[in-house]
């Protein structure tokens, strides 16, 4: 007898590693659930492993919580051994297994599973159904869909999302269509996917037959229709759609606050964006992106800039958007000192290598003037993309580095990265701006036979420059005449200038006339011709084409140069005298122009396209803008330093001369951005070879 009490009570005592759980019965299952719950949301994933081996006979869905915890943190392996050691595995296990090789990308195995799975439910097929469309077997998904024994809600809505996602939006309308029944989630799916696939206004539209049908929105639907609003700029069906957000209390989720401030900074409303961000206190990451995005978009740069500092003050770790956006920013202050802090942030949080942010540093880099920087940022992108290759490509092309476009295009090619119409257009920008007229030939013609649908008007564009740039000004008139579609204003434009560097009026003047017609208050047309008249001595048609100008209301844009030196930009016009420095800028000048005579140089009066005296055109000269922010950068950057200046229309010919002999009496590097390109001037020589 005692020793059977014995027995008994050692069999009511629960094993030692169960000494932590009151009851060995449904209470400690259900303990062993949330603490196994709790190690996988805390990524303790070997804790897990080691409670769920001590647990005595343990359930198929204790089986099932560890196999999903695995999925999750990718360990798909320990997840397959784990569901292969199951001694019955039941549908929902099958189903989690299936979802996991999806969720880790594989799917062979996930077919695999799906094939040899006894009994199939409709979540099993739905799943399957959801891994096709998502590696856009759109086809393979949709004869699954329509082969499936019984089709729920959530099949439907899974088909229609799916088509959506691959860009398949009237099949998605027409399955929509089709359903017995529809419920919040079918509609929300259908209105984000049409917005998503360009047809905002179609989304807007659909959105008053679903309230008209009594289906009552939910803050997903809200979401997607402020998105839509932002994409069509419609400020008024906006705001009612803030106004029901209101009222219905949701408008502190993030999924709503987010595309509210975008919606408002789309339409340039960015007070009232502010306005929603400052209602509450935000510590979500997607909020404050998109308020620096927005700002960005509003040109209010400096504004972005403290609103990342202020993320960083706050302990919100920024994303690949935000990096994005805020390097965006950079390259619109053209300010390369923050887009160097932020590459410092960057590098911090163990990002140098991801593609997104290493692609908007490239971008950063290469329109600030830095493409030695990019190329290194480049370099360091551990899983390159198209965008990745075209950024540099680019970026190489505006500096006039034709022989490392050319390079990067064959490495391109070799790791197996497929080009696009943004390749081939840095490509002939590239040939371009280096005078590669055969090489931008032969990239043409390849476009033309073998990738006719990748040939857009930019392609035409480039050609026509290379050919004007080289001289072949009636084959550039030629190839502009006989192009499949109508040119545009700039491509006429482009010839234009050609025939300015080559002083070819009778081209220039059919060109100018072609120009007129499309944008009658172009004024470059009337200013380049004006410059050819000029240039050939015929001060009368100057005089007829500022009389056009001043009859036409027509106004010459100003050239304007500017150096942007900690976070501020300063800006000069020809003979301005209002800056600060002004004294010592006029006297670095004086300087100049005397170790410039002693080098040899000469004024080439052809430049100073006025009717005026000798003297009076050398001073005219000398004053240019670009010269004057080249002085005010030598008198306050320390000596050795390069020099960056921008200016918004081409540089003149006179000065792109001096800056030559400039770089080389202060021994600076001197980079000048102009609205075609960028030159850097070393030692007495500019990049660009003398050729642009």
């Amino acid at each position: 007898m005692s020793t059977f009490r014995a027995i008994s009570q050692n069999l009511k005592s629960p094993p030692k590693f169960l000494m932590g759980f009151k009851n060995y019965s449904k209470q400690s299952i259900s303990s062993y659930k949330i603490s196994l719950h709790n190690h996988i949301r805390n990524q303790r994933l070997d804790q897990a492993r080691t409670l769920f081996e001590n647990i005595p006979s343990p359930s198929a869905q204790l089986y099932t919580i560890l196999i999903v915890g695995y999925a999750q943190n990718h360990r798909l392996n320990d997840a397959l051994k784990l569901f292969d050691k199951m001694p019955v595995r039941d549908t929902v296990s099958w189903n989690s297994m299936l979802k996991g090789c999806l969720d880790c990308g594989d799917f062979a195995m996930a077919t695999k599973l799906f094939d040899e799975m006894p009994e199939k439910n409709v979540v099993s097929w739905t799943t399957i159904v959801n891994g096709y469309l998502r590696f856009g077997a759109v086809d393979k998904a949709e004869r699954l869909f329509f082969n499936m024994p019984v089709r729920d809600m959530a099949a439907w809505n899974s088909m229609i999302h799916g088509y959506c996602c691959n860009g398949r939006v009237d099949d998605a309308l027409r399955l929509f269509e089709e359903m017995p029944c529809r419920n919040v989630i079918s509609w929300t799916t259908m209105i984000g996917g049409m917005d998503n696939n360009g047809k905002s206004n179609e989304s807007l539209i659909l959105f008053q037959k679903m309230l008209a049908s009594g289906i009552v929105p939910t803050s997903s639907t809200f979401s997607s229709l402020l998105t839509a609003c932002a994409n069509v700029l419609d400020l008024y069906l906006g705001m009612q759609i803030h106004g029901r957000v209101i009222r219905v209390g949701c408008c502190f989720d993030e999924f709503i606050c987010a595309p509210l401030i975008t919606f408002y900074a789309n339409c340039n409303q960015i007070e009232d964006a502010c306005k929603v961000f400052n209602e509450n206190l935000h510590m979500s990451v997607v909020v404050w992106t998109a308020l620096l995005t927005g700002n960005g978009l509003n040109h209010k740069h400096e504004d972005a800039l403290k609103i990342f500092a202020g993320m960083i003050n706050m302990s919100i770790f920024p994303n690949q958007s935000t990096f994005t956006s805020v390097l965006n920013s950079c390259c619109g202050l053209e300010d390369v000192d923050k887009g160097k802090e932020i590459h410092t942030v960057v590098i911090k949080l163990g990002l140098e290598n991801d593609v997104f942010v290493g692609n908007s540093l490239i971008a950063m880099y290469s329109e600030c003037g830095n493409v030695k920087d990019a190329l290194a940022v480049f370099r360091k992108i551990g899983e390159k993309n198209v965008v990745s290759w075209n950024s540099m490509i680019v970026g190489s092309a505006q500096h006039g580095c034709g022989q490392w476009t050319l390079t990067l295009f064959s490495q391109m090619i070799r790791v197996g990265v497929n080009p696009d119409e943004i390749t081939f257009t840095g490509l002939l920008s590239a040939c371009s701006h280096s005078g590669l007229l055969q090489k931008g030939r032969c990239f043409f013609e390849y476009i033309s036979r073998y990738r006719s649908n990748d040939m857009k008007l930019q392609h035409y564009a480039c050609m026509a420059d290379i050919l004007g740039r080289c001289g072949k000004l009636e084959e550039a008139e030629e190839l502009i005449r006989n192009m499949p579609m109508e040119a545009n204003s700039m491509i006429w434009l482009a010839l234009l200038s050609a025939c300015r560097m080559h002083s070819n009026l009778d081209v220039a003047e059919r060109a100018a006339q072609r120009l007129l017609d499309l944008d009658p208050h172009c004024s470059a047309a009337y200013v380049l011709l004006s410059n050819l008249y000029a240039s050939a001595g015929q001060w009368n048609d100057v005089s007829r084409m500022r009389v056009k100008m001043k009859q036409g209301g027509i106004v010459k844009q100003p050239g304007c140069s500017w150096v942007t030196l900690r976070g501020m930009r300063h800006e000069f016009r020809s003979g301005d005298t209002w800056h600060p420095l002004n004294e010592k800028i006029y006297q670095k000048l004086e300087w100049l122009r005397g170790k410039l005579k002693e080098f040899g140089y000469t004024p080439d009066q052809s430049f100073s396209l006025h009717d005026v005296e000798d003297e009076q055109k050398e001073e005219m000269l000398s004053y240019h803008c670009e010269r004057l922010a080249i002085a005010f950068a030598l008198v306050s950057t320390a000596e050795s330093s390069p020099i960056t200046v921008m200016k918004n229309l081409r540089v003149c010919g006179d000065c792109h001369s001096a800056i030559k002999l400039i770089a080389k009496i202060v021994g600076r590097e001197i980079v000048v951005r102009d609205s075609n390109r960028f030159h850097h001037f070393r030692s007495g020589i500019c990049s660009c070879g003398d050729y642009w």
